[in-house]
């Protein structure tokens, strides 16, 4: 996670002139014309510029993220969590009936569970195009059929790459949905609420001699 708070060296109960200050004493040195790096530069604006909007601080400070600062990999989880969001929002079941939160976080355990095979299968795949170009002989001149599956093999790790992407965001999103703890409706057993039934007890009659 980025912090602007440690991007610009301010206390998070910082002021606007606070923030000013530092952002004048750290923009001199990181500054490109001045030998700084280009990206952090841009994320020292970018930390400025989101502690002076009031709105965008306390949004991160409710959250711990920011559009402009989150990196790939969080940005990815928030639109994971943002599209189960939408679906708990959409459950019409009454709330308290059942648990949102666990829901969100067996939806996101089945896409890892998903995407791994998927990777899995890639791998396999991959695998199996590079025995058959080994096995390939070489002949003279252009190599169309090497070409190809050399294309497909480039293609195919490729997709692993996103595959591995989309497994760290949903694991990303599950970190982040840590900590919850929905409060359910206490369910009362049908049995607690149905009198009692007494039986008859049996009755032991001595044999007539």
């Amino acid at each position: 996670m980025t912090d602007p708070y440690d991007i610009l060296g301010v206390a998070r109960d910082a002021k606007e002139e606070q923030i000013k200050a530092a952002y004048r004493k750290r923009v001199k040195a990181a500054h490109p014309d001045s030998g700084g790096d280009t990206e952090a530069f841009a994320m020292l604006q970018k930390a400025y510029e989101l502690l002076l909007d009031p709105v965008r601080r306390k949004v991160f400070d409710d959250t711990g993220y920011d559009v402009e600062l989150t990196d790939a990999v969080d940005l990815q989880a928030l639109v994971a969590i943002e599209k189960l969001i939408t679906e708990m929002v959409l459950d019409e079941r009454e709330p308290g009936t059942f648990d949102p939160v666990a829901k969100m976080r067996a939806s996101l355990l089945e896409e890892i569970r998903k995407a791994n095979f998927s990777k899995s299968e890639l791998e396999r795949h991959s695998s199996r195009i590079g025995l058959h170009l080994d096995r390939l002989g070489k002949r003279p001149g252009k190599d169309v059929v090497g070409h190809m599956l050399r294309a497909r093999i480039k293609a195919i790790a490729t997709a692993i790459s996103e595959t591995e992407a989309k497994i760290g965001a949903n694991e990303r999103a599950c970190d982040m949905l840590e900590g919850y703890l929905y409060v359910m409706d206490e369910i009362r057993e049908e049995l607690d609420a149905a009198p009692e039934i007494e039986w008859d007890k049996p009755q032991v009659r001595a044999a007539a001699q």
